[in-house]
């Protein structure tokens, strides 16, 4: 699952969940002015994601002059999502049309010092107060202390905290004045932040709590899911946190349907009920998401024929643009795409082609030996090697080092297991280029069609790499069948 918790959630990524649905109404202008103590730096400004999909963000400037002072206008379709940028850091903005904003703050501390007036000011004080009473403060948060709860004090926390948030709001909005569009993305915060922490407390806690098992809910724990108005709710649109919600939520029928992220099909699946289960306009965006899910983490193939079945349901072409550059980004390294060949000299002076390998499974390990984690990993790697042992794998050792010498003594005098090979000109080496490298140690685990089955393998050094690769064994052929026919094409 995307664990979502409010503080979890990276704030530059989330302004998009509020400014592309909501284009149909009057686009506007804002502006804000502003003075800043002790000033850090000489630009301010302002974060707008315009697209829910596309990480790429519309940021507008401003000079800070001498005197610390600012003016900023920007253009926005409707009530906005939006981050007030300072140096590294950020303040949560909405914003909507006709905002006049005078912003204040210190420069080495934006996020705590912020205060508004003008027009806007009222929504901006709530939210920064939001966050110094609840967002900043971890006994109203999951982590770190409140996952290690048992399910009734859990909910009782969750409920505790929903009670204060939703109070806090009721009496702020008695004495100042809120828009109808800032009243439902407060409320909406609220009611999917608890849905979301509700949702993935259970998973989040047997990753964190390594002590206990994984808890056994009561068969009422999920049964909140049950309420249609809380998974589609147009008048939620707007807020970050209903589409992280709702990405959450198609992971967990996938899941309860049993069906598994190491499953094949899985990313099908979540799409599959995604088009089933909700409605639009939120529906295609969640589409979106999953398709985005399985570039990285899918099977090609089977992410080409998803796309291409998505140009139907974009009617708009609103998001199949971006989505379309995504998968082109990330297909020449996703499951299924075949793995760059090279050719090598071996420690043994032989020549070694990738191609050679066909038939089996590869490990490659790009390591060199001035890097103290690839030498940690050295006796590990002999385990594992010793574990396979004629078994159909290959443990491809490509070393990035200029200096021969020293790999070839370290190589043969340790009689390193597997096959060894040095990349002339290290992490410049056209090879390293191949693989994007851009550090080591790196792994790639390949099929036995010379394509990707795991870009990020477990390390060498982990536990679960030996259970990782016997369930490798004959993967790429399961992936196959489950594709479409046109995928195979």
């Amino acid at each position: 699952m995307a664990y979502s918790f409010r503080s979890c959630i990276p704030r530059l990524l989330v302004g998009a969940l509020l400014a592309l649905p909501l284009a149909g109404k009057a686009q506007g202008t804002v502006v804000l002015t502003g003075k800043i103590s002790s000033k850090t730096a000489d630009t301010v400004a302002v974060s707008v994601r315009e697209n829910p999909l596309d990480p790429k963000e519309q940021i507008t400037y401003a000079k800070v002059d001498n005197r610390g002072e600012f003016r900023l206008a920007l253009t926005v379709n409707g009530p906005t999502r939006a981050d007030l940028v300072y140096g590294d850091d950020v303040a949560d903005l909405f914003l909507e049309p006709g905002n006049a904003l005078e912003v204040r703050f210190k420069g080495k501390d934006l996020s705590s010092t912020v205060s508004y007036k003008g027009k806007g000011a009222e929504a901006n004080t709530y939210l920064a107060e939001l966050d110094e009473r609840f967002i900043e403060n971890d006994g109203f948060q999951v982590l770190p202390d409140n996952i290690n709860l048992y399910e009734a004090p859990f909910l009782s926390f969750l409920d505790y905290r929903r009670k204060e948030e939703k109070k806090f709001l009721d009496n702020y909005a008695q004495d100042n004045e809120l828009s109808p569009a800032f009243k439902e993305y407060a409320k909406a915060e609220i009611d999917y932040s608890y849905a979301n922490d509700r949702l993935t407390f259970q998973d989040l806690r047997e990753q964190v709590v390594a002590t206990e098992s994984r808890l056994k809910m009561t068969p009422t724990y999920y049964e909140f899911l049950n309420d249609k108005a809380l998974v589609n709710n147009p008048g939620a649109l707007q807020n970050e946190q209903y589409q992280e919600f709702l990405i959450n939520y198609i992971h967990y029928l996938a899941i309860s349907n049993n069906h598994q992220r190491s499953d094949p099909d899985f990313y099908q699946v979540c799409y599959d009920m995604a088009k089933k289960q909700l409605a639009d306009p939120v529906r295609v965006i969640i589409m979106g998401r999953v398709l985005q899910e399985s570039f990285r983490f899918g099977h090609v193939k089977q992410s080409a024929a998803m796309l291409e079945n998505y140009r139907s349901v974009d009617t708009k072409n609103l998001y199949y643009p971006v989505l379309q550059h995504d998968f082109e980004t990330h297909k020449a390294f996703a499951i299924g795409a075949p793995a760059p060949n090279f050719k090598l000299i071996s420690s043994t002076g032989d020549s070694v082609n990738l191609r050679q390998f066909a038939g089996k499974l590869v490990y490659i390990n790009f390591w060199r030996t001035t890097s103290g984690l690839c030498l940690r990993d050295l006796p590990y790697a002999a385990d594992l090697a010793k574990k396979f042992d004629g078994k159909n794998i290959v443990f491809l050792n490509v070393a990035l080092d200029e200096n021969e010498p020293a790999w070839k003594q370290l190589v043969v005098g340790k009689k390193l297991p597997g096959v060894h090979v040095r990349a002339t000109g290290g992490m410049r080496s056209a090879i390293a280029k191949a693989y994007a490298l851009q550090d080591v140690p790196a792994y790639f685990l390949l099929a036995e069609d010379g394509t990707f089955l795991n870009t990020k393998p477990k390390r060498l050094s982990s536990r679960a790499a030996v259970d990782e690769i016997k369930e490798s064994f004959g993967k790429a052929s399961t992936y196959s069948s489950t594709l479409p026919a046109s995928a195979g094409k």
